[in-house]
């Protein structure tokens, strides 16, 4: 019996992509049964547009696009708009290297960022997406991701100033 290629397409993405898509869907809600939702629908959308991915992009861009309008969209909701959405990172799902204590105050600063900031900043570093990258994810000119990253780096610095790590 031979399996239908958008099973064969949906298994090998979610099996490549879950855990990214889940740690930034999260970031973006603040909620894990939010971000399992918004990783299932990511999916979901992927697989009801098999065949129409025309490989323009990389696969890890175009999939990134609809998780964020997917979370985007569940941000629009009222339930969400009259909800603190504070976040604990250590309730982020597991990522490719362990949670380390000593990142809390980093990851607080990263999560406490405005939003189109946070956005640019999530992507770079917690999806290591280049600018071009980003610039097609976001539909920005690579010049606005560019100063949002900037901004962003100029954000943390600041926050960060007097934090560093103590050998113990």
């Amino acid at each position: 019996m031979v399996q239908d290629p958008r099973q064969e397409y949906l298994d090998d993405i979610i099996t490549r992509w879950e855990k990214p898509m889940l740690r930034l869907c999260f970031a973006y809600l603040c909620d894990t049964a939010l971000a399992e939702d918004a990783v299932q629908e990511t999916f979901f959308k992927a697989w009801k547009s098999y065949g129409r991915f025309r490989g323009e992009a990389e696969e890890k861009t175009w999939l990134t696009r609809i998780a964020i309008n997917t979370c985007k969209d569940l941000m629009k909701s009222a339930w969400m708009r009259n909800t603190d959405r504070f976040i604990s990172p250590d309730a982020l799902p597991e990522g490719e290297a362990p949670f380390d204590e000593r990142d809390d105050t980093v990851t607080r600063a990263v999560l406490a960022l405005p939003p189109k900031i946070k956005e640019v900043t999530l992507l770079h570093w917690f999806q290591g997406m280049t600018l071009d990258e980003m610039a097609k994810v976001l539909r920005l000119p690579r010049s606005t991701v560019n100063y949002r990253l900037k901004k962003a780096k100029m954000m943390l610095k600041k926050e960060l100033e007097d934090w560093y790590y103590e050998d113990e």
